[in-house]
């Protein structure tokens, strides 16, 4: 078991702004490709950051680079590519001295090199908007590590959200969602599970909750 708590908006503040420097960098960096927006998803952006004090691990951050490649002139190879190169010139001069390329996302760390703890982390997710069938939709650049293959894969989005997150707040219900998603980061053992997985289900869970009330 961890020992997360929240950290406050103040707290959290230096390490967000810099990783919004560094994108901002990023961005100039690769606008002869292509140009992309980006912003804090899940409890990077509700000011849910966590923080576990007895073992140094927290400041975890989500953000989704959103890529403006209209006229598909790139591959998902291709853009990754891009995206890690040009993070791999910016990430030591913005506090981190580690970089993954996982299935999903591009993980940014910061290592203690003596007890080799996560002092902090951000996952960076590359992701597109489309639409089909009159329907819009996300997809996301996926790794297939078996096969060493980058390709848009539909992001699934089973619990829709927003709308979840809108009705749990206008019923008052909000800190249900805080308690939650701090058990399951502290009763989390699965180091592939993200912190946007674990919010995802947390918002799920207590938006059915509400819900089973008002029936």
């Amino acid at each position: 078991m961890h020992n997360f708590i929240y950290v406050t908006e103040k707290e959290a503040k230096p390490y967000k702004d810099k990783l919004i420097e560094m994108t901002l960098e990023l961005q100039d960096l690769i606008r002869e490709y292509f140009t992309f927006q980006f912003h804090f998803i899940g409890s990077s952006e509700r000011n849910m950051i966590t923080y576990d004090p007895k073992t140094n691990i927290g400041y975890d951050f989500d953000i989704d680079y959103a890529i403006n490649d209209f006229e598909e002139e790139y591959s998902a190879s291709e853009i990754h590519n891009i995206i890690i190169t040009g993070l791999q010139k910016l990430y030591l001069s913005y506090g981190y001295n580690k970089i993954e390329d996982s299935t999903r996302v591009i993980t940014l760390k910061r290592v203690d090199p003596f007890s080799s703890r996560v002092l902090r982390s951000c996952d960076i997710a590359l992701i597109n908007e489309y639409e089909e069938n009159g329907e819009c939709g996300q997809e996301y650049i996926r790794h297939n590590k078996k096969t060493n293959i980058y390709m848009w894969v539909k992001r699934s989005s089973p619990y829709k959200l927003g709308e979840k997150i809108d009705y749990i707040k206008n019923s008052g219900d909000w800190n249900l969602v805080r308690e939650l998603y701090l058990d399951k980061k502290n009763y989390n053992d699965d180091p592939n599970k993200k912190s946007r997985s674990l919010y995802a289900e947390t918002v799920k869970e207590i938006y059915d909750r509400v819900n089973a009330k008002k029936i």
